[in-house]
């Protein structure tokens, strides 16, 4: 009789593992179907892509601001308003800003680290924002985050601007005047 109790109960051990086995398989199934492994892959990149722009973005906006997502949606949580979750759209210029070039390095990042061993990497960015469009304070914003990322040394930051403000605070700055003869170009500064 003990026998017979304990190879039921052996055979309901290999039951419950099968069943385990038969869910893992129709889960990998569903997912390596053509329609579904792409949008698979894409979620995991867009979370780790969201997971890095955040750290980024907490530090560029002096732990104010963290990025999430949903349903494709990119939202902030915004730590001076007790964790309130709301669109990017409602940032101001300059946290527009912020969050933008948190995606971007993020992006490079990534882009980095899925190139081929002994690919180049990129580290460097440059941005042409249209800074002209921002107010004082927002201009004030932008550059203090340039600043602050140029003194971390992760990245060479150009920046391209035609706003006399934004070019003053950039240490070495590229000159490009033209004349009728051509384009030229005068190094300024350290």
């Amino acid at each position: 009789m003990k026998r017979r109790v304990a190879r039921v109960a052996g055979l309901h051990e290999d039951i419950a593992a099968a069943e385990s086995d038969a869910q893992v398989a129709r889960l990998l199934a569903d997912l390596l179907r053509s329609d579904k492994f792409p949008r698979w892959l894409i979620a995991g990149a867009l979370d780790t892509l969201v997971a890095e722009a955040s750290a980024s973005l907490l530090e560029l906006s002096g732990g104010q601001f963290e990025l999430t997502h949903d349903k494709g949606d990119f939202l902030v949580v915004d730590h001076n308003e007790a964790d309130a979750r709301r669109p990017v759209k409602t940032l101001s210029g300059g946290e527009t800003f912020q969050a933008s070039l948190a995606l971007a390095l993020a992006l490079s990042s990534q882009l980095g680290a899925m190139a081929a061993e002994g690919a180049t990497k990129l580290e460097s960015i440059f941005l042409d924002e249209g800074f002209g469009t921002l107010d004082e304070a927002t201009l004030d914003v932008v550059a203090s985050t340039l600043e602050n990322l140029a003194a971390s040394g992760s990245r060479m930051v150009g920046v391209i601007t035609h706003v006399p403000a934004l070019a003053e605070r950039v240490p070495v700055r590229f000159l490009v005047t033209r004349d009728g003869t051509g384009s030229h170009i005068a190094r300024e500064g350290a």
